[in-house]
């Protein structure tokens, strides 16, 4: 991803830190002293966590944090991250469960780190942020409750932005052509020879297809709003200690990185895509997950009736650009491939059923709820 034309090949500019390196930097800006620390999955940032305590007395005790180190084409933009971190800040402040940045020695939320790599040398934005426990959304089966909630949290997050959030910094979430915001999916064609002649490649030909005639000529009627943007079952924390455990309650929201400006319905459409991964029942999902969106924000109409290709849209984009980053990145093929390894089947599904037959078991669904 780019921060300056916000379209890029993922991952070339991807950090290289050493844990000791990583140590090293963390306890000269941030005056800790680091216990443990372990590297985290990533796409094309850095992560680590680590446990760290102040050094003088330990006055503050062991805590636990995510060094966020991100790429270098995103650090070309400091803006972009600023405002992705401001957000995160006001919606900790109305209540959301969502990580902040420790501030440095100098009282700053990030800063840039330069280091040599071959002959050249790169600079990096670097954050502290807190850490939030619990269990990942994608280790554990999730019912209807859940992915009800999972829907409302995501309306009430975007309602909440697009009433009170205001920030000069917000220009700069207003992207463009970044590849991963769901207005772009026609921006798919030029990565779709990393598919080959792979039997997909007709499906995603025509979700394109469909996309550019149906839903780009409708975007003006769709109500904006500034869009998370990949709430997937790896960014989404359950409660470890709910007291309800049929019912645990959605404990953290991480990874604002593809945060942009889209509509409300950009966001219940990639929430569907994403809980439906590893469902057993994936075309029953997107019902339960719209229900709890429009408890808080109905959709229109228009909004409704472009609900099916979204989703599509989404599949789209999640497995066209993996396949592309994977042949730039054998090395991180696990990783890449967590999506893909049921989300071509789930789009498949989508295309077969068609989209009459999928939007009555939505609706239906969602109807009950009422």
């Amino acid at each position: 991803m780019s921060s300056q034309t916000n379209q890029a090949v993922p991952m070339l500019n991807k950090p290289g830190f050493s844990e000791t390196q990583a140590v090293g930097l963390v306890e000269r800006e941030f005056g800790l002293n680091v216990s443990e620390i372990q590297p985290l999955p990533s796409y094309d940032d850095q992560n680590f966590f680590l446990r760290a305590a102040c050094w003088e007395g330990d006055k503050d005790g062991v805590e636990e944090y995510v060094l966020k180190i991100t790429n270098c084409e995103d650090s070309r933009n400091p803006g972009l991250i600023e405002a992705q971190t401001q957000v995160m800040l006001f919606l900790s402040a109305e209540g959301f469960p969502v990580a902040t940045p420790r501030f440095t020695k100098k009282g700053e939320i990030m800063f840039l780190e330069s280091i040599d790599i071959g002959s050249a040398t790169q600079s990096y934005l670097v954050r502290l942020l807190t850490y939030l426990p619990g269990r990942l959304v994608a280790s554990e089966p999730v019912g209807p409750p859940i992915l009800y909630d999972i829907g409302q949290l995501a309306a009430k997050m975007d309602k909440t932005l697009a009433e009170k959030f205001h920030n000069p910094l917000t220009k700069h979430l207003h992207r463009g052509t970044f590849i991963w915001n769901l207005a772009n999916v026609p921006l798919l064609e030029q990565y779709i020879p990393a598919l080959n002649q792979n039997q997909n490649l007709e499906v995603v030909k025509w979700v394109i297809e469909q996309f550019r005639a149906k839903i780009v000529p409708k975007l003006s009627s769709f109500r904006p709003c500034i869009n998370h943007g990949d709430l997937n079952d790896h960014n989404i924390l359950l409660d470890a200690n709910s007291a309800s455990p049929e019912r645990p309650r959605v404990s953290g929201i991480l990874d604002f990185s593809d945060m942009s400006y889209g509509y409300y319905v950009f966001e219940v459409a990639i929430t569907i895509m994403y809980m439906m991964i590893e469902s057993e029942d994936p075309l029953g999902v997107g019902g339960h997950v719209l229900a709890g969106f429009e408890s808080v924000v109905p959709l229109t109409p228009e909004e409704r009736g472009a609900l099916f290709l979204l989703v599509s849209g989404r599949f789209a984009q999640s497995l066209v650009m993996a396949a592309h980053t994977i042949r730039l990145h054998p090395e991180n093929e696990e990783y890449l491939m967590t999506t893909a390894k049921t989300g071509w089947k789930h789009l498949g599904k989508l295309f077969e059923t068609g989209q009459e037959a999928v939007e009555k078991i939505w609706f239906e669904t969602a109807k009950q709820y009422t």
